[in-house]
């Protein structure tokens, strides 16, 4: 094991999880592979994160925080609610096909990943609601949208488009006509939240 002058911290433990699960798959990838890319002993990794799981953890975390980083602009932006409704919802289908086209082998551990965090998902599923919530609120608060309440319009717009994002519908994301599907159905939750 070669020494490494850089300071060891936890991103750049959580980058190299990433590599390393990207060539050995989640199955086989072992804390001591990570150390081994990073030119450090096993125990350095883990004064970082306290066992394996919470390891593979934090770097699903990661590698969902990125879609939620990708996303905040567009809440964040004053303008019209349902062109940024549109566009955060494009920004959504089109993050999540990078991600399964890009590196599919990535995306196939995480999906593995996924399945072992039920609670990382659930924390990303809330804070993507919770972007829902603060567009529907401020298109509520226009005269733009009719959302009684926001969070569960937010909630059934998130459900209803759940083909374009949840990763269980991957394999659809490349097919013919999947971007009109797309279209249709963003159409028609703009039309049922229109004042």
């Amino acid at each position: 094991m070669a020494p490494t002058s850089e300071t060891l911290t936890a991103e750049r433990i959580l980058a190299a999880t990433e590599e390393v699960l990207r060539r050995h798959g989640p199955a086989k990838a072992t804390v001591v592979d990570v150390a081994r890319a990073l030119g450090v002993s096993h125990g350095s990794v883990y004064r970082h994160f306290r066992t394996k799981a919470a390891l593979r953890e934090a770097v699903t975390q990661r590698w969902l925080d990125r879609t939620s980083e990708a996303l905040a602009g567009i809440v964040a932006e004053d303008r019209d609610p349902a062109s940024r409704l549109r566009d955060w919802f494009t920004g959504l289908f089109a993050a999540k096909r990078k991600k399964a086209g890009d590196d599919p082998q990535l995306f196939a551990t995480y999906t593995v990943l996924i399945g072992e965090n039920s609670a990382v998902v659930e924390g990303h599923i809330a804070d993507l609601t919770g972007q829902l919530t603060e567009i529907v609120r401020d298109g509520a608060a226009r005269g733009v949208f009719d959302a009684a309440d926001p969070a569960v319009s937010a909630r059934a717009a998130f459900d209803a488009t759940g083909r374009f994002h949840d990763p269980c519908y991957a394999r659809e994301w490349e097919q013919p006509g999947i971007e009109a599907d797309f279209e249709a159905v963003v159409a028609l939750v703009l039309r049922g939240l229109r004042a």
